[in-house]
């Protein structure tokens, strides 16, 4: 379902200049629109974060392995409760420098520690991408209130910052890492990667740089897909199948193509998923740092189909 969170959203895809990568092998203006949308703000921005009770941590019992069918019907696949995704970029507070825009993107620390408190003291449970897909493709069981927590780009405060807080309630997150950018200054090492990994969290891929996949010919798929999901698997020790579009951008040719290398699932934003491959066109929102915790709950009920 489509709401005004969601043409929000698909106006924000074409904004290249939120992606802070410290190289200049990053998109350029070329790769996506040129007007600048406007500000994804809530009214809540301007409010007190909203009070939320005191609650213990969470110990998660994770769900045996279940079977996935990934020749499931996708009529049936789409016609099951959507799960809400949550997509996380950067966690740290604001600079001066940062546009209003790009606080969109950027989740201070303290509101973000409210946002999973929130989610903790609401009684939502993390599902990991196994779990998602033997619940899409078989009806498979999920916990009461599932949700999974993404995160795209390999910014360090993720595992400095995010990974503790969502442990402290017994939650795992789902990292899609971008390659080119491990080990370099602000992002992650492939150490850190793999300690996310060996902690239970998922480690997918987010191309080797960055670029828009509706741009992408003859060798790219190699380069952005192929070589980066190797190097991944080289640094967790265990399959990665999972992709997440640069900027939630994708078009149907480049399903194939990923079906191709290997890719069981892919990522998007907030755009309708695609009647013939649901699998590779699955939602998420942005959790907005404007969001208080009251708003992002009110954004996932308005974003979702699940009741």
């Amino acid at each position: 379902m489509l709401t005004s969170f969601t043409r929000c959203t698909l106006k924000l895809l074409a904004a290249a200049t939120l992606f802070t990568a410290c190289d200049p092998a990053q998109p350029t203006a070329t790769n996506v629109a040129s007007a600048a949308p406007e500000p994804l703000v809530d009214s809540a921005a301007v409010l007190p974060s909203d009070t939320v009770t005191a609650a213990s941590p969470v110990q998660e019992t994770a769900l045996a392995p279940q079977a996935i069918n990934l020749a499931a019907d996708a009529a049936a696949i789409l016609a099951r409760p959507e799960v809400p995704i949550l997509c996380y970029h950067q966690i740290r507070d604001w600079t001066a420098t940062d546009s209003e825009l790009a606080k969109t993107y950027i989740v201070p620390e303290e509101r973000f520690r409210e946002q999973i408190k929130m989610l903790a003291d609401s009684g939502y449970h993390t599902v990991s991408p196994d779990e998602l897909m033997a619940y899409l493709t078989t009806g498979a069981y999920l916990p009461e209130k599932p949700i999974m927590l993404t995160f795209d780009d390999t910014n360090l405060t993720q595992y400095e910052v995010a990974a503790p807080e969502l442990e402290k309630y017994g939650f795992k997150g789902v990292f899609f890492v971008m390659t080119v950018s491990l080990g370099r200054p602000r992002y992650m090492s492939s150490a850190q990667v793999r300690e996310l990994a060996d902690r239970g969290h998922t480690i997918g891929s987010h191309t080797w740089d960055h670029h828009n996949v509706k741009n992408y010919e003859g060798q790219d798929w190699v380069t952005q897909v192929e070589k980066p999901k190797k190097k991944l698997e080289e640094i967790v020790g265990q399959p990665v199948t999972y992709f997440a579009y640069p900027f939630g951008l994708w078009n149907p040719q480049a399903i194939p193509e990923l079906k191709s290398r290997g890719t069981t699932a892919a990522f998007q934003l907030a755009a309708a998923q695609d009647r013939q491959e649901p699998l590779h066109s699955i939602r998420r929102i942005i959790a907005s740092g404007y969001w208080s915790p009251a708003s992002l709950h009110r954004n996932m009920a308005g974003s979702f189909n699940k009741n």
